[in-house]
């Protein structure tokens, strides 16, 4: 099974006629596609699958889904104490 990662979107540009960003995840940042959602802007979170947004999420939302994945271990940001997404201060816990 694959999951959809929240993320924040940093930097938003148009490559080639496609909206593109780069999101924050825990750990690190990607390079995504917006052509389904190209109404999405910088400081927006979305979920995102196989390098596709594919659903605007509020922050709140994002950040407990973020918690939840780290309490059932499917993502770890403690590599770097840091999590891109909100900050070196975690998700809406703390980093761990």
């Amino acid at each position: 099974m694959c999951l959809g990662i929240p993320g924040r979107i940093v930097e938003v540009w148009d490559e080639s006629g496609t909206r593109m960003a780069h999101v924050a995840f825990p750990g690190e940042t990607r390079k995504v596609c917006l052509a389904y959602l190209p109404d999405l802007g910088v400081d927006d979170y979305t979920m995102v699958h196989a390098g596709f947004a594919l659903t605007r999420l509020d922050k709140e939302s994002a950040l407990l889904t973020l918690d939840v994945m780290r309490e059932y271990e499917l993502i770890d940001d403690t590599v770097t104490g840091c999590d891109t997404v909100t900050g070196c201060s975690g998700g809406t816990e703390g980093a761990r």
